[in-house]
């Protein structure tokens, strides 16, 4: 666990119901092409989970991954304060988010928000490491929407 993530400590039954449901969120998974099921849950601020799935499409550009599925789910239902994320995947070694979901992720989420990384066979293998870091830490020296309204030179904002 880094220095940052430890700053910050869910509740283990929060922690266990939000890895259970990124867990769960895999079944709904559609990669037929690249046949890697990722699944995300997103632990909102009133206690409500919400689940995501990668989505492929044989264009490949318009593959959505389960942390924007998520995110999208929620932020479309009117969810926009979380407090925490777990991902997971079928691969024994924690995955993290990709670069695009980085950006979103931050677009939402706090920095020092925790972002729980769940190798496949957790709570199977006393050896699976659970990786918890921060937004922060994922992407540092990060653009948030906080920065559209500093000062430009010449006196303009956006």
């Amino acid at each position: 666990m880094s220095a940052q993530a430890s700053a910050i400590s869910l509740p283990i039954q929060d922690r266990e119901r939000l890895i259970q449901a990124a867990i769960e969120a895999k079944e709904g998974s559609y990669s037929p092409y690249s046949k890697f099921r990722v699944g995300a849950a997103l632990l909102a601020v009133d206690g409500s989970i919400v689940k995501g799935a990668n989505i492929e499409n044989a264009s490949y550009g318009g593959t959505i991954c389960a942390e924007r599925t998520a995110l999208v789910k929620a932020v479309s239902e009117g969810t926009r304060s979380f407090i925490a994320l777990a991902v997971t995947s079928d691969v024994a070694q924690a995955i993290s988010p990709c670069g695009i979901c980085r950006q979103v992720i931050r677009e939402f989420c706090a920095l020092r928000m925790p972002v729980l990384l769940v190798p496949s066979d957790y709570g199977f293998n006393a050896a699976a490491e659970l990786k918890e870091t921060t937004v922060e830490a994922l992407l540092p020296d990060s653009f948030g929407p906080e920065h559209l309204e500093l000062p430009r030179p010449g006196g303009g904002t956006a």
